[in-house]
């Protein structure tokens, strides 16, 4: 019996210092390896942005610009931080130009081209101008040019209506009065020994006779 209650004992006593010894051993491993794996959260950057007046600056002066100016070129190329500050200062300025706007295609003032004006035409009085006699030694206009057709012959058709043989240089036309003839020329009347005929570009009227052989 005493055999038997000293193993017993012996047994929960090294039970317990295996429960110790695990327990150490769990302890260490977490510690030295899990904590090395882990890296700490990086703090996250809080970006504060100050209260902006819901009314803005109508008109933008020299200082606003500066101000806005210094502000984003301050440690721009050291600090990566988000500067709210100067980006808030330019969103308040407006524009309030007097000029052109360029984002504008009808904001562009109406110029008027002066239209030109050509000389003064004199108007007229209503009273009848006079006109004076030609002196003795006024040159007279000169005469209308010659028609360029030569009358040779006359043809007589079967009713009766005669009709003009007329030559000019190697062409030869046949007409009747009221024909027009190289679209300058037109027969007027047509007779046994004459005709006449109307020079349209000059307005003459001219009588060529009979050729004879």
């Amino acid at each position: 019996m005493k055999t038997t209650t000293g193993n017993r004992n012996d047994l929960m006593l090294w039970g317990v210092l295996g429960v110790f010894a695990l327990g150490s051993c769990i302890y260490i491993y977490e510690e030295v390896f899990a904590g090395s794996s882990s890296a700490p959260a990086p703090s996250s950057a809080v970006v504060s942005a100050p209260a902006v007046s819901s009314a803005r600056t109508t008109a933008a002066g020299p200082e606003t610009g500066k101000a806005a100016r210094a502000m984003g070129s301050t440690s721009a190329g050291l600090d990566p931080t988000l500067h709210m500050d100067a980006m808030l200062v330019s969103e308040s300025v407006e524009y309030s130009g007097t000029g052109r706007n360029i984002f504008s295609p009808n904001s562009a003032p109406l110029v008027e081209i002066p239209t030109p004006k050509g000389p003064a035409r004199p108007q007229p009085t209503g009273v009848p101008v006079a006109v004076l006699p030609c002196p003795p030694n006024c040159p007279l206009p000169p005469p209308p040019p010659p028609i360029e057709l030569k009358f040779f012959g006359v043809e007589t058709a079967s009713d009766g209506v005669r009709k003009a043989l007329l030559l000019h240089d190697d062409s030869v036309f046949v007409a009747s009065a009221g024909e027009v003839v190289m679209r300058r020329y037109r027969v007027i009347a047509v007779d046994a020994k004459t005709i006449e005929v109307e020079d349209m570009q000059n307005n003459d009227k001219q009588t060529l006779p009979l050729l004879v052989n």
